[in-house]
């Protein structure tokens, strides 16, 4: 229902730094376009069409619009990097097609991002905030995760898209699953991601993003569903993927000894000061150990407590 269809042709006109993309006629963009795997020579461009929709009839008698998308994707590459791009989707009739986007720099030079997350609820609230991230222009975005309140709810994403219209069409957006997303096949078929999206890495300059899974692909697991057993979660079901995960990060890590900056984003906390999310805090920060700290990590960013609170452990500001 949620399949790619991969009918696009690009056409790339370096000289004016604009760029075209053929979709088929009366194709309707109705989320998107969005920006992924920005690098400093290639981006993706992804957006959705209306696949088909129904309504389905509830016991209470209540009506329930349900739809279906397919996803569309562009690869484009043998960019230049730091530059400004303009593009537009011919073809579609609604004039949602078009956006603008800045390549990463390849040299080392000030740039600024901006780190936001658990935009699940109030969505009043996240609409001012899309539109005063906009307004700075940063040069990418990271959501710590809980994007929707329930990931596996096609209203949710669709409500989430909606609101991050303006913003994710100019800037990259770089998510991080949250115990909200549920694992849920959409947030893989809207997002394109580097790695195996679930924790990946990316470069800007001489600084290394790095982002994490705090809740593993198992969300099934009964114990993870209360807090106060989320040790039996971590010991007993997903044990075997973050110990792949961390193997993974000491290699990234290595690998990128001479960066010079390193962020770290997670969805759940290392810290934290909520009473009922003490236990899990703990449990994280004996599985992680002394990573961050012994690899220079300068900043670990986090969401999940919804309320700021800066721990420094070892050089480590964790956010």
């Amino acid at each position: 229902m949620h399949n790619l269809k991969l009918y696009l042709v690009a056409f790339l006109i370096i000289a004016f730094s604009a760029i075209s993309l053929l979709a088929q006629d009366q194709d309707e963009i109705v989320l998107g376009p969005y920006l992924q795997r920005m690098t400093d020579r290639s981006v993706t461009i992804k957006w959705s069409t209306l696949e088909g929709e129904s309504r389905v009839i509830a016991p209470d008698s209540s009506v329930q619009l349900i739809r279906a998308y397919e996803q569309h994707e562009m690869l484009l590459s043998r960019l230049k990097a730091d530059t400004v791009y303009h593009f537009n989707i011919n073809g579609d009739s609604t004039g949602r097609g078009a956006g603008t986007f800045r390549t990463f720099p390849r040299e080392i030079k000030p740039f600024k991002f901006v780190t936001l997350g658990d935009t699940r609820s109030r969505h009043d609230v996240h609409k001012k905030i899309v539109d005063r991230v906009v307004n700075e222009t940063p040069l990418f975005v990271v959501n710590t995760g809980d994007l929707v309140s329930n990931g596996e709810n096609i209203q949710d994403w669709e409500q989430f898209f909606r609101i991050n219209y303006d913003l994710m069409r100019s800037t990259p957006y770089f998510p991080v699953l949250g115990n909200h997303e549920k694992d849920s096949k959409f947030y893989f078929d809207f997002f394109d991601l580097p790695g195996n999206e679930r924790y990946y890495h990316f470069s800007v300059g001489d600084a290394l993003f790095i982002i994490l899974d705090s809740e593993g692909p198992d969300f099934q697991t009964p114990a993870y569903l209360k807090e106060e057993n989320e040790e039996d979660f971590w010991q007993n079901y997903n044990r075997p993927y973050f110990e792949e995960q961390k193997a993974w990060l000491e290699r990234m890590l290595s690998l990128h000894k001479d960066a010079g900056f390193i962020f770290v984003f997670m969805h759940a906390p290392i810290f934290s000061i909520k009473q009922s999310r003490l236990e899990g805090a703990k449990l994280r920060r004996e599985f992680w150990g002394d990573i961050f700290e012994r690899h220079g990590v300068q900043v670990f960013m986090n969401g999940h407590d919804h309320h700021y609170h800066h721990a420094i452990r070892g050089g480590t500001h964790y956010i």
